[in-house]
């Protein structure tokens, strides 16, 4: 009795061992599945939270403190598809701040630049109503003669002083045809005044002669485009090219009219009104590189602005003026800025632009040298709502051709 008992039992064993192998096989082949669905799926999560952040990047853009002009980073490639339910995929740990691409940190930069840094996502207007004011005064020392000794001139010392004031209030459109091209047009307005203040050292004047001018009116006309060249990630700047064409809309210095019966010492027709425009065409090729590096984005660019000659056949007082060649330009920047919180940024950069001289019929002018025109600049960004920033720029003349002061007031509205 006892050995029926025990061999069925033994039996039963000896098959439990030998079905161990298959059931470890088999369960170790789910473990491989399960671990290969779970790896799939965080990569589909990986995927889908990036793609949400360019989305919600994209949709705060507008509204939050920009780089640029509107101004704000620069703009990724098409979104991907999301793939997965929005509310399980973007929460964030409790008590952890959440995460930033770096795409968002270089759109919170305060705009500082005349070229905004991001471009406008497809199918989407930026309105950006401006106003600009600049001083600036300068103190000139003329000696109009000749020299026998180096303390003995034979002739007149002009001295005065020139004080300019010009006020430009603009409306600039943004279309974005793509998320990496970008149509653009600047529409501005002009008022500008000067007083001339001075008195002929050696005509025995006892009081000062004072020339006031002003003009206002359509300044010139801005149409360009711009383009992303790249995507940007870690340790890869941005690249976004431009191309802009300047139209002489506004009266330059050869269309504005002139006193028939007042001149400066020394012959020089003394102007009626000040131009609002440069009066020449010109055509701005650029390149921008914005760098985000947490807690800052850094930034530079540099720009080469072709001003073709032109043929003024105008006399001005007894001055016959004929070709006029105004010089072409460097202009080169760079910068850095951080978000203050939330809504704010700051931004401090630098930008110096030099100026060839211009020449009259082909030959460089005595009274027309190179410029050299350097700027300090300090931006503050503010976010009033989604789609509406404030953007405040002031600049300090470190030159002497600079504007003392500049400051400009963006309000870059999204549509």
């Amino acid at each position: 009795m006892k050995v029926k008992q025990v061999l069925p039992n033994t039996t039963l064993l000896a098959l439990c061992f030998a079905a161990l192998p298959a059931h470890a096989q088999e369960e170790e082949a789910t473990i491989q599945r399960l671990e290969q669905r779970l790896y799939e799926q965080q990569q589909m999560l990986d995927q889908t939270r990036e793609s949400l952040e360019r989305l919600r990047m994209r949709l705060q853009v507008p509204g939050g403190p920009a780089y640029g002009p509107g101004p704000t980073g620069p703009q990724g490639a098409e979104a991907r598809p999301v793939q997965a339910d929005y509310q399980n995929t973007v929460q964030e740990p409790v008590g952890q701040a959440p995460t930033h691409t770096q795409e968002e940190d270089a759109a919170k930069v305060a705009p500082i630049l005349d070229q905004p840094g991001i471009l406008t996502p497809r199918g989407r207007f930026t309105l950006e109503p401006s106003i600009q004011y600049d001083y600036s005064s300068n103190n000139q020392v003329n000696l109009i003669g000749f020299s026998v000794l180096p303390a003995i001139l034979i002739g007149l010392i002009d001295v005065r002083e020139v004080d300019t004031s010009t006020v430009m209030a603009s409306v600039s459109v943004r279309y974005g045809l793509t998320n990496r091209l970008e149509l653009n047009a600047k529409i501005p307005y002009v008022y500008s005044s000067q007083d001339t203040i001075m008195r002929p050292l050696t005509e025995g004047a006892s009081n000062n002669e004072v020339f006031s001018s002003s003009g206002g009116g359509i300044g010139d006309v801005e149409v360009g485009v711009r383009y992303q060249f790249n995507d940007g990630g870690p340790n890869r700047p941005y690249y976004i090219g431009s191309l802009t064409a300047v139209l002489p809309t506004g009266k330059g210095p050869f269309d504005i009219s002139y006193a028939t019966d007042s001149t400066y010492p020394g012959g020089m027709p003394v102007p009626e009104e000040q131009p609002t425009g440069s009066g020449f065409y010109a055509l701005d090729a650029g390149i921008l590189a914005i760098y985000p590096s947490d807690p800052v984005v850094f930034f530079g660019g540099l720009n080469y602005t072709w001003r073709p000659s032109q043929n003024v056949d105008k006399t001005i007082g007894a001055m016959r003026i004929g070709d006029v060649d105004p010089g072409d330009s460097i202009k080169a920047n760079f910068g850095m800025g951080m978000s203050l919180n939330e809504k704010s940024s700051l931004s401090l950069g630098y930008q110096h632009t030099y100026i060839r001289p211009t020449k009259y019929d082909g030959n460089s002018a005595a009274d027309s040298p190179s410029i050299q025109v350097g700027q300090f600049l300090v931006g503050f960004g503010y976010q009033l709502s989604p789609k509406t920033n404030v953007n405040l720029t002031l600049g300090i003349g470190v030159t002497r051709y600079a504007p003392d002061a500049q400051v400009i007031l963006r309000i870059p509205i999204s549509f």
